[in-house]
């Protein structure tokens, strides 16, 4: 079945059900970032495969809205088929719960699956006036190949490397949750669950979760999933039941208060709560997300030796590079730096697919080369080369943008610019209770002097060996649908400021910072960053006349860093290029 024949396919089940439209949101029962194959649905109905996306089919119209990340990506995707792009940022923004509300505000049923439509988003839409049905979902009624569920085994990370055991975690949750007169803890949320339990899967690509829900009581833990997974690992702590079986447990409860995460907690299981007896809800974050994001110094350990390994490959793979021995396109460089990450035993794969974008492709924010669209990189020009690992003891994600050729003054400009805003947040002391949010404006600064910027988060958390885009905390000028999360000692983030322009090039730089303790006066504590990440810059894009002696002394002590613990690491053929790569400005 071809797109246009799938979209017919489901505007005939809408009409058997009495629906006016069919929403898809594209995720998971868990809300997840990134999916397994089932869950694929946003890319089967369309052909659009970025990561985020909605999807609306009406009886006469099929619409996707994306963010300005995948503008040209989706475009050049659902070319040829009933689709039409929507914007959801930018001059032209609209968005789907507000298209729906203008379509439909006589009346007409919104479908939408129960199990991907989540507590606080299902309220969204009924506040603006749509009568949405949360349902079983539609697809699995055309989509006749659709992929089971996962059921790969799981993997038992050892205390000495989590620093903390499960019961420890449990024990703290229980207390968090009896300080607020809660009883049952439910999660759904799968980096959670794996780092509650100390286990790591690989249901999901690049992120080493598994599918599960948990439910955290006062004298039980039950964990709802494939009991098959359970090969090597022996379940202590913890009963394990059927992945399906958790609407029947929920259903049962009597009497109880239940912490949840509407953001998180999809319709079916609310559903299932609805029917039990004497049951009331607490709504909050759940309790682990933070716990997990300020991280003890066991894992701290392990995301520095994590980034001292990937340093080793980076600066190999650049000698490499910059020898000019071989001819590379976008798709063979990515593979060139996969492989010699792959040379070093502790690393277990990528964190996320690689985006190599060169020249213009590299002004396409979340670019990803394919056969189609792979160019080769000669002649002069930028490549943008995002990238990360997961490691035994932890997770990157670097960027650097690497010069082919000869820079114009202007390319050589716009690093430096981005350079200053990625050196001033990372240098950024700050009180304790700061947000995200208040230090965005840091990384923007010396772009908006010049009437540039650029338009994604400039940070995001990152997990311990779990996902590359871990919450609560962000950098960002957005607030999103929460509040603002303070920094706190031992939260790990994203520095990556950069600038787009579309048709000639783009260019990133991203480290991973650790908010450490900087002092402690009368005025309070004050905290700032340790940076992770240990690859050099590329120096001959930096326009040293445009940086102040502070920044300068930065660079050359960070370079100085670089070379002191790589030196001795990298291949014999590879210390010319370190030494030459942090020489000093």
């Amino acid at each position: 079945m071809q797109i246009n024949e799938r979209v017919e396919a489901l505007r005939k089940e809408m009409k058997k059900a009495g629906l006016s439209a069919w929403i898809i949101n594209g995720t998971d029962p868990h809300q997840s970032e990134y999916v397994c194959d089932r869950w694929h649905s946003r890319r089967w109905i369309s052909g659009f495969t970025g990561s985020a996306g909605t999807v609306v089919v009406t009886q006469d119209e099929a619409l996707i809205w994306v963010d300005s990340r995948y503008f040209v990506q989706c475009q050049a995707q659902i070319a040829g088929t009933v689709f039409t792009m929507k914007k959801i940022d930018g001059p032209e923004a609209s968005s789907p719960v507000d298209w729906l509300r203008s379509r439909f505000e006589k009346g007409g049923k919104v479908g939408i699956s129960a199990e991907t439509l989540m507590i606080s988003a299902k309220k969204r839409y009924e506040e603006k006036g749509i009568e949405i049905v949360a349902m079983d979902d539609l697809l699995d009624l055309i989509w006749t190949d659709r992929p089971a569920m996962p059921d790969l085994p799981v993997e038992k990370m050892d205390d000495d490397l989590t620093g903390r055991s499960v019961a420890e975690k449990i024990a703290e949750i229980r207390e968090l949750g009896n300080q607020n007169g809660e009883d049952y803890h439910l999660v759904s949320s799968l980096d959670d669950i794996a780092w509650i339990l100390n286990l790591r899967g690989r249901d999901i690509d690049d992120t080493p979760v598994f599918l599960a829900h948990l439910l955290i009581g006062p004298d039980s833990v039950k964990l709802f999933t494939p009991a098959g997974r359970f090969v090597s690992v022996k379940p202590e702590g913890y009963d394990v039941l059927p992945y399906d079986s958790v609407s029947d447990v929920l259903s049962s409860l009597c009497n109880v208060t239940v912490r949840l995460n509407p953001e998180r907690i999809n319709m079916r299981m609310k559903n299932a709560l609805d029917k039990a007896k004497d049951v009331r809800l607490s709504f909050g974050r759940e309790y682990s997300t933070d716990l997990k994001a300020a991280k003890n110094e066991t894992e701290l350990e392990g995301m520095r030796i994590a980034h001292i390994l990937d340093g080793v490959a980076l600066v190999n793979f650049l000698a490499m590079v910059k020898r000019n021995e071989y001819d590379f396109t976008e798709v063979s460089i990515a593979k060139a730096l996969s492989d010699e990450r792959e040379k070093e035993e502790d690393y277990l794969g990528p964190s996320f697919s690689t985006i190599a974008g060169f020249g213009a492709h590299g002004a396409v924010v979340h670019y990803s080369a394919t056969e189609e669209t792979d160019i080769p990189i000669t002649g002069n020009g930028l490549l943008v080369l995002d990238s990360g690992g997961q490691y035994t003891c932890g997770t990157t994600d670097i960027t650097r943008t690497l010069l082919f050729g000869e820079a114009t003054q202007e390319q050589k400009e716009d690093y430096t610019l981005v350079l200053k805003g990625h050196l001033a947040l990372a240098s950024q002391v700050f009180p304790k209770g700061t947000t995200g949010h208040q230090l965005d404006v840091l990384a923007h600064q010396f772009l908006w002097q010049k009437g540039m910027d650029y338009f994604h988060g400039t940070g995001h958390g990152v997990g311990h060996r779990l996902s590359v885009h871990e919450g609560p905390q962000r950098v960002s000028s957005k607030q999103g649908t929460g509040a603002p999360v303070a920094l706190e000692k031992g939260m790990v983030i994203s520095d990556e400021p950069g600038i787009y322009k579309e048709g000639k090039h783009g260019l990133r730089i991203e480290n991973l910072i650790a908010v450490t303790e900087a002092m402690k006066t009368e005025f309070g504590e004050f905290y700032t960053f340790e940076v992770l990440t240990c690859c050099p810059y590329e120096r001959d894009l930096i326009v040293k006349e445009m940086l102040t002696q502070d920044e300068i002394d930065a660079v050359n002590e960070y370079h100085r860093w670089v070379k002191e613990i790589l030196i001795d690491m990298v291949d014999e053929d590879s210390k010319e290029y370190l030494v030459s790569a942090t020489a000093p400005l």
